[in-house]
């Protein structure tokens, strides 16, 4: 197997090289990541300016853009081999609930998803122990092999900053969600204008059983399993109903 590897962190984030020196032990593989950290990028697009390649020493590709950007151009040219696989992570941090709107490690995976590859975001939520989440990572491949991901889903992988051996196990979860974000924290710069900081993310709020939010807390490894296709199929109808009258 070919998996591309990229991130949201950069380049240079201590959770990419430990997810590499992992998967390259079950997998061939290739990275390419932002040349710096994107956290928060979402799944923006660099459209009005051009993107710039540089190869490191470890022959890793850095992309002056976003980790959406990075999944784009390696799939639709970049590389001589096409990737069979996209994994997106480790990520310096979580990535439960509403967070996963904001994400540039779950859009990376995403990309992969949309250019019709199967894909994983993997996020440690903490900053300390990411050969666990290194570990997990060629865990759940191995399910994978068996177990194929549907054409329109992507696992969002949220693992516990604890060892290995203290993990409870791994569960099947749906996205909770957090209390709305703290207030933007202004302040002014040295020459007296004004400037703001997004406030930080809210507090825990859907968070009870069944949760990615829950699964954490007790310790054990998060898989949910996140749609490509954002429609509300439900409410079609009812929609189609209002038009009618």
């Amino acid at each position: 197997m070919n998996i591309l590897i990229s991130n949201d962190d950069g380049y240079h984030a201590k959770g990419l090289a430990c997810l590499v020196e992992h998967v390259k032990k079950v997998a061939d593989v290739t990275v390419v990541a932002p040349d710096q950290n994107r956290s928060g990028a979402s799944n923006s697009l660099t459209l009005a300016s051009p993107l710039r390649r540089r190869t490191d020493s470890r022959g890793f590709h850095s992309i002056s853009g976003t980790p959406t950007d990075c999944v784009h151009l390696a799939i639709t040219g970049l590389l001589d081999v096409q990737p069979d696989m996209v994994l997106s992570g480790i990520n310096h941090g979580a990535n439960l609930g509403d967070d996963v709107l904001y994400s540039g490690t779950v859009a990376a995976a995403m990309e992969g998803r949309h250019l019709g590859l199967p894909a994983i975001a993997l996020s440690l939520v903490g900053y300390k122990h990411f050969d666990t989440a290194g570990r997990v990572a060629v865990d759940v491949l191995s399910r994978l092999e068996k177990h194929p991901l549907p054409a329109d889903t992507i696992l969002n992988v949220n693992v516990p900053d604890i060892p290995y051996d203290a993990l409870e196990g791994f569960v099947a979860t749906r996205l909770g969600n957090r209390h709305k974000a703290e207030e933007v924290i202004a302040d002014v710069d040295p020459r007296g204008q004004p400037i703001y900081w997004i406030g930080p993310a809210g507090a825990e709020q859907d968070c009870g059983e069944g949760t990615d939010f829950h699964a954490i807390r007790n310790n054990r490894v998060s898989l949910t399993p996140l749609k490509v296709d954002l429609t509300q199929h439900d409410f079609v109808a009812t929609l189609a109903s209002w038009l009618n009258e």
